[in-house]
């Protein structure tokens, strides 16, 4: 079981290595789950220094695909990768909707990503538009074409996929256990790598998410900003 918390925009370095000293302890001893935090760019070395030695991993949130470059803004894998990063997020749903992140150029960040030696999770899912016009399995299996398209066979054991409905990012609402089972089990069928849940993961909803026989972890938002309230849903990930 993976449990991973994406940051967001929120926690510089000094909250971030708060947070991160509190979470150590919190789960110190804590076995039966894979715990990642994905901090924004600044705090990134920071949480690599206070998690270091311990079995919580460090994910950015976004990665380029080259190496090095003309690339103002962005941010390269292999100086993630010597930064003491572990891997990183891709294609969040934020990344598409608001950043114009396509189908193409998500497939170049994980190429590259994977290629620099980091473990990649990579987030597919639909709107709700999408969803109410029946086109959810459609718009997912196109995502996961274009992933499958630059990932080779030796990468895979690096590659875990989030199923993020967008309709339930930062909205509250969240897909029914039984919705999630279904799109977690499209996915297995046309990649076999971990799928997460993402999508408005509470403490008090985790468990019945983390039990469905295809649900292998969740991408946690707002709730992995708060060290009880994410080290709660690593807890309920180990009871499930």
């Amino acid at each position: 079981m993976l449990i991973a918390g994406n940051w967001k925009m929120y926690k510089g370095p000094v909250e971030a290595r708060e947070f991160c000293a509190r979470l150590r302890a919190r789960l110190f001893g804590l076995e039966g789950v894979d715990v990642i935090v994905c901090p924004p760019y600044p705090s990134l070395h920071d949480c690599c220094g206070i998690l270091a030695n311990t079995e919580i991993a460090v994910f950015a949130q976004n990665a380029h695909w080259a190496k090095e470059g003309p690339y103002t803004g962005e941010v390269s894998p292999w100086m993630l990768k010597d930064m003491g990063v572990g891997g990183t997020l891709v294609a969040h749903s934020e990344r598409r909707q608001m950043f114009g992140e396509t189908d193409e150029s998500s497939a170049l960040r994980i190429e590259g990503s994977l290629d620099a030696g980091l473990h990649v999770i990579a987030c597919v899912g639909e709107t709700e538009t999408e969803r109410e016009a029946g086109e959810t399995e459609n718009v997912v299996v196109r995502q996961l074409t274009a992933i499958k398209t630059v990932v080779a066979d030796e990468n895979l054991e690096r590659l875990a996929i989030a199923y993020e409905p967008v309709w339930a990012i930062g909205t509250g609402r969240t897909a029914t256990p039984e919705q999630a089972e279904e799109a977690h089990k499209l996915i297995k069928a046309h990649l076999d790598v971990p799928v997460l849940y993402g999508g408005s993961v509470k403490p008090d909803n985790a468990e019945a998410l983390l039990s469905m026989r295809h649900v292998d972890g969740a991408l946690v938002g707002g709730a992995s900003l708060e060290v009880d309230s994410f080290a709660a849903i690593c807890e309920a990930a180990v009871r499930s």
